[in-house]
């Protein structure tokens, strides 16, 4: 089936001003998003203790739980924000997630703490796809994989403040006044997403009735990304990356208490910290800053490169996904805990590169009135392999190289992690074969 939907008349809705306001919000609540999401990483030692939970319900509860309601609410949501107020879908989504985040602080079970983690999931999966459509109303297509990278930095920068913060929190005060911390600012921020972003299509009038006619059926929009190459090489490679980093955030700290727990302690009381608060710090600055920047820079390079030669939207990511493989590993294989530490910011540099660019060819090879359905089908794609499976897979993989008569929960945990990072040669691989399609398939 041709990609033969009526084209949107071409928006110009915001002034330049605004349109920095704009991003600035969205990468907050992107932020948040990613804090509620990923604190529970720097919490997963004491909830395991208390709860009595073994690695496998880690990963469930970071990952299977929350992706399921995540990815397979991502698409209908989308479907409604393809022709509806997406500011206002937006503050509902910050104000759902927001408040099952602070209940998870009041779970006392495992099976407490899945609901809660799911209603977690059932918020989130209404902020990204509208995110990504307003973006791509709100700026020129030459600045697009910029601007979608700009709103990605919520991802390391979240994850930044949310294993800073928790772990600080949870000293002080216990994991579950952690959750409440994390929680909170999420009220507020869904009144200034539902109130002060603008809907471009109240600009035009005209606009909203183009749209609501030339609308296309979810299985038509199916049909057109099924003839898209480039659009499942991406999403394939990209789920791949996810399944990686989603499976390895739940199990750094625990690798790091179980085979550097004494040298932890002593650096932490040298700040006079407990080695928790520590630790979260360390890891959310050096990840969280490099995370930043390799966000940044991927679209940057992919822009400034992709203006010559479109391939490079595939090629930045497919070349990061295979240097940061041995950088992993020999993090992982280290002595010294600091210097494996500075190692996996190298890591997190390498492996937020594919954020924008990706993203942003995902919304290029699309008419404009499927924007938010594509970056759904995507991330449904990405979380159900990369958070749905990563963290399982991972836990289940060290508990059974943990198990009796094996390596032990230190060796077990590491090896882990070493063998799911491998995986990026396959995300490699994807990404590679995408340069063959790209330039004949980014239409938008």
């Amino acid at each position: 089936m041709a990609d033969t939907a009526t084209p949107s008349p071409v928006i110009n809705p915001v002034s330049t001003g605004y349109r920095r306001y704009a991003l600035w919000v969205l990468l907050i609540i992107y932020t948040l998003n990613f804090l509620d999401r990923q604190v529970v990483n720097i919490l997963a030692e004491p909830i395991k203790r208390d709860l009595g939970l073994a690695d496998w319900q880690l990963g469930m509860m970071t990952g299977l739980a929350f992706a399921i309601f995540y990815t397979v609410l991502g698409i209908p949501i989308a479907r409604l924000a393809e022709t509806k107020n997406r500011p206002m879908i937006i503050g509902v989504s910050v104000a759902v997630w927001s408040g099952f985040t602070v209940l998870c602080g009041f779970a006392q079970n495992f099976w407490q703490l899945i609901l809660a983690r799911i209603g977690v999931g059932v918020g989130e999966a209404g902020c990204t796809p509208p995110a990504h459509s307003l973006i791509t109303d709100y700026v020129p297509k030459e600045k697009r994989a910029s601007a979608i990278a700009f709103y990605s930095i919520g991802t390391p920068l979240g994850t930044l403040v949310g294993m800073a913060m928790g772990g600080l929190v949870a000293d002080a005060y216990g994991w579950r006044v952690a959750f409440m911390v994390a929680g909170a600012p999420g009220i507020l921020f869904a009144l200034v997403a539902a109130f002060t972003l603008i809907e471009p299509r109240r600009q035009l009038a005209a606009d909203i009735a183009a749209r609501a006619a030339s609308q296309i059926s979810l299985t038509a929009a199916l049909a057109i990304l099924a003839t898209k190459k480039t659009f499942w090489l991406v999403a394939l490679a990209a789920s791949i990356k996810a399944f990686i980093g989603y499976g390895y955030a739940p199990f750094i700290a625990s690798f790091f208490f179980r085979n550097h727990g004494p040298e932890i302690a002593q650096l932490a009381a040298g700040f006079s910290l407990k080695s928790a608060g520590f630790l979260g710090l360390a890891l959310g600055l050096i990840g969280g800053t490099a995370g930043v920047v390799g966000a940044w820079l991927g679209g940057m390079l992919a822009d400034r490169l992709g203006a010559k030669d479109l391939r490079a939207y595939v090629t930045v990511p497919a070349i990061a996904s295979l240097v940061t493989i041995p950088v992993f590993i020999i993090a992982l294989s280290l002595d010294s805990p600091m210097i494996a530490i500075a190692l996996l910011g190298v890591n997190a540099l390498l492996g937020t590169l594919w954020y924008g660019p990706v993203y942003a060819t995902a919304q290029s090879i699309v008419d404009p009135s499927m924007r938010a359905t594509a970056s759904a089908v995507l991330l449904l794609i990405i979380n159900l392999v990369g958070l749905g499976l990563g963290p399982v897979a991972v836990g289940l993989l060290s508990d059974v190289l943990a198990g009796p008569g094996g390596l032990g929960e230190a060796q077990g945990v590491r090896w882990a992690l070493m063998l799911s990072a491998s995986l990026g040669v396959v995300a490699f691989v994807l990404f590679w074969r995408a340069r063959k399609t790209i330039r004949e398939e980014m239409v938008s």
